[in-house]
């Protein structure tokens, strides 16, 4: 089973920052290869700085159902709303810090 690391508060990788019922994933930091609830936590507890999963690596499992512990890759995790194995609504808000995890993917505007 993987170790959730930071300021957890239930056995679903809620923390003290974000602890709402859609609140139940985990994300493994390409920096140190841990998995956090949040960038938050990975900041305060960590000891050392953050670094975003390059696109190239959108393949690795880097994201923690922590209602059914299943794990999911950057990609997967990015094009849907649920966990695929249990069901577990996924918060649609995380969507704004993404940034902090993942590299942007830039779109040609032509």
């Amino acid at each position: 089973m993987c170790q959730v690391h930071g300021k957890t508060v239930d056995a679903e990788t809620r923390c003290v920052h974000y602890h709402s019922p859609l609140d139940v994933i985990a994300i493994k930091f390409a920096c140190c290869n841990q998995f956090y609830p949040c960038h938050q936590c990975h900041e305060e507890t960590a000891g050392h700085e953050a670094e975003v999963w390059p696109k190239d690596q959108f393949d690795e499992k880097a994201i923690l159902c922590g209602v059914c512990k299943s794990t999911l890759s950057i990609d997967q995790y990015m094009n849907i709303d649920h966990c695929p194995d249990c069901k577990a609504a996924f918060n649609p808000g995380c969507q704004l810090h993404h940034h902090l995890y993942f590299e942007s993917i830039k779109r040609d505007c032509r």
